[in-house]
């Protein structure tokens, strides 16, 4: 199940933060970013994805399930194997930590 969670925390989220939340979970983040208005079209991974947005902003777009699904600093997406899926970065670019299941 595709699932979003928000940041909760008083303070900012941050990079090492984020990386402690995942470490907890015994995940490894790789980092990645992109520029303003730049497009990943529809596809699918065989993995289950975990990404945090550090900063900036994605929309993901579930064309299975007619959703978009937009992502601020701190939010969380959760994306179980072979859901399609596509993004569009927000006007700021976006920065994002990814780990694998």
């Amino acid at each position: 199940m595709v699932q979003v969670t928000h940041w909760q925390e008083a303070n900012k989220p941050t990079e090492a933060a984020i990386r402690r939340l995942l470490s907890i979970e015994g995940l490894q983040a790789y980092a990645w970013s992109n520029g303003p208005g730049d497009v990943y079209g529809v596809h699918d991974h065989s993995y289950h994805k975990v990404i945090y947005v550090v900063e900036g902003s994605i929309a993901f777009i579930l064309p299975d399930y007619d959703q978009r699904l937009q992502l601020v600093a701190g939010d969380r997406l959760e994306l179980p194997p072979r859901v399609r899926h596509g993004a569009e970065v927000g006007p700021d670019g976006v920065a994002c930590l990814e780990a694998h299941r």
